[in-house]
């Protein structure tokens, strides 16, 4: 059954940048984009088109400045058309850049028409392996090599590995028999694999999600991690990956241990997962390149959590912790919002900016550039101290009722008020962050009626305390109903309270970077290549191993009041 029937990439101005049929007849492009900016924003990754003949789901990716389209008139999983236009974007990405930009496919059309075509044939994916679609996909620089190879005598194992085998008559027949072994043993790497410099890097990244309850108290708190690795080893290598983490104490074995950090992973092809399931071990022949070899998620909770106290920020092990009060001030249209940083990363700054010693340049990294912890042949590490960078905090207020805010007093960093994000940026400079233990912000709103004249004290109540109709005149004794000016005073600070009260921001969300640190507490154990399960690569060969840690946090942390 043919799943995929055709893709679309559109511009940032919604024009038409390359339409590629896989089968079947389906609408046109035009038509495609036409419904689809008619939807109401923001638009799902999935829209039902009804009124199409035939009734069409349309699934869409935007990346980068980029839209892409692929319309479905059949029963097709969504998930798959889904995979399918992200392993596209990684594709051309690998291919012609990144970002991806539209004058990049404008100048490669040949290149992006023959990656398109290896990943999908008649509607059903075919390769979507960046190092598999290089042995197959034509780039100027393998005709190049192709060209400078004319003429000579001999084999040349350049043309094998430049892919130039790939088109009919070219190339010794023996070449492309072990080309076409390699890539049936191995599909996601490329073959004669060859490198001046043998290198391996592990990045572990993990970005952090938590809210927290106005009594501090964790309502959730997850980490969604991604152990990028970069291989630039020549021949075919057999790593093992070994982590390792503390967090559950020494009771449980190491792969237990790690297993149960590691909630809901998911992995490469190329990981062994028997290896995993049975002994918590990464085993795999990565591709050659940059790659995403496992994702996982982390829950940060403790089991203690579960009491009705649970823990705060800091027992979470987060670096930072804030706590907002509002209401404050004569006629409560003050707030004051308070952070305080871990111990750990208290007076830390940029100290760890710096990757560990190494005989070796740094070379390509995979993902943001953080602290570094070397790890060597003999198992040994060099790690230093945790660093927090961009820091930010973000206070959103109600912009139906928020006209401006007047007065903000930081004790370290800047803040403004922002309107076009609806709210308060506090922001702290590395040079600041690497002094700082605590910082304070106190400010105060103004709504929109703020201007307005307000009434009488007199005229509060709604009554005078003369009436000329009344037996007794003027000086008669004070009626019941009737509102003294101190009265009246208070009754119009409690109003105005009432009314400030709507004008307080309600949470405080977080941002940062902590290079050289984990929220979930693993780490790299060891990374070793096992040499008699290797190929082209000899014994005396030791790569370069580096790797390197990293949170962040994009608003993720949030602290209501």
């Amino acid at each position: 059954m043919s799943g995929i029937e055709a893709l679309h990439i559109f511009d940032e101005h919604n024009n038409v940048l390359l339409s590629h049929i896989f089968t079947s007849r389906p609408p046109p492009a035009s038509q495609l984009i036409s419904s689809y900016l008619s939807h109401p924003a923001p638009r799902p990754s999935l829209i039902h088109l009804p009124n199409l003949n035939p009734p069409t789901l349309l699934h869409s990716l935007q990346t980068d400045s980029l839209l892409l389209l692929s319309p479905t008139s059949i029963d097709v999983p969504p998930l798959l058309v889904l995979e399918f236009l992200h392993r596209v974007s990684d594709a051309l990405s690998e291919f012609l850049g990144s970002p991806l930009l539209a004058s990049r496919i404008e100048a490669n059309y040949d290149i992006a028409a023959q990656v398109l075509s290896e990943l999908c044939d008649a509607g059903l994916v075919a390769g979507t392996e960046a190092n598999a679609l290089r042995d197959v996909v034509e780039t100027p620089s393998s005709l190049s090599r192709f060209l400078g190879n004319v003429g000579l005598t001999g084999q040349s194992p350049t043309l094998a590995v430049g892919g130039g085998s790939g088109m009919p008559g070219m190339g010794s027949s023996s070449s492309s028999s072990t080309i076409s072994q390699s890539q049936t043993s191995i599909p996601w790497r490329r073959a004669n694999v060859r490198h001046t410099s043998n290198e391996l890097y592990v990045d572990l990244v993990e970005t952090v999600s938590a809210t927290f309850a106005p009594s501090g108290r964790a309502l959730s708190a997850f980490a969604n991690g991604t152990i990028a690795f970069t291989s630039k080893v020549s021949g075919v290598p057999d790593l093992l990956l070994t982590l390792t983490t503390t967090s559950l104490g020494s009771s449980a074995g190491r792969g237990h241990r790690v297993r149960s950090i590691m909630e809901r992973p998911v992995f490469h092809p190329c990981v062994r997962l028997a290896r995993w399931t049975q002994h918590g071990e990464l085993s795999f022949v990565p591709p050659d390149g940059r790659f995403v070899l496992a994702g996982y998620e982390a829950d940060l909770l403790p089991a203690a959590s579960e009491s009705i106290l649970g823990p705060d920020a800091h027992r979470l092990n987060l670096p930072v912790a804030a706590r907002m009060t509002t209401g404050l001030g004569p006629t409560g249209n003050e707030f004051e919002v308070r952070l305080e940083l871990a111990p750990k990363f208290a007076g830390a700054g940029s100290a760890g900016g710096s990757r560990g010693t190494s005989p070796h340049p740094a070379g390509p990294r995979v993902g943001p550039r953080g602290v570094a912890a070397v790890v060597t042949s003999g198992l040994t590490s060099e790690t230093k101290a945790p660093a927090l960078e961009d820091l930010r905090a973000f206070i959103p207020l109600p912009a139906a009722t928020v006209r401006r805010v007047p007065d903000l007093r930081p004790s370290r960093g800047e803040a403004h008020f922002a309107p076009a994000e609806g709210g308060i940026v506090w922001t702290f400079s590395p040079k600041v962050v690497g002094q700082m233990t605590t910082a304070t912000l106190r400010g105060s709103v103004v709504g929109h009626d703020a201007g307005a004249e307000s009434e009488s004290p007199l005229d509060a109540g709604g009554q005078y305390a003369y009436d000329a109709e009344a037996e007794g005149g003027y000086q008669r004794g004070r009626r019941k109903g009737d509102v003294t000016p101190s009265e009246a005073e208070g009754q119009g600070d409690a109003r105005r309270k009432a009314v400030n009260a709507a004008l307080m921001p309600r949470c405080v969300s977080i941002s940062f970077a902590a290079k050289g640190w984990l929220a979930s507490g693993l780490r790299v154990d060891s990374l070793t290549v096992d040499t008699k399960r290797s190929r082209g690569l000899g014994e005396t060969v030791k790569p370069y191993k580096g790797v390197k840690y990293l949170t962040v946090s994009r608003g993720g942390v949030e602290v209501r009041c």
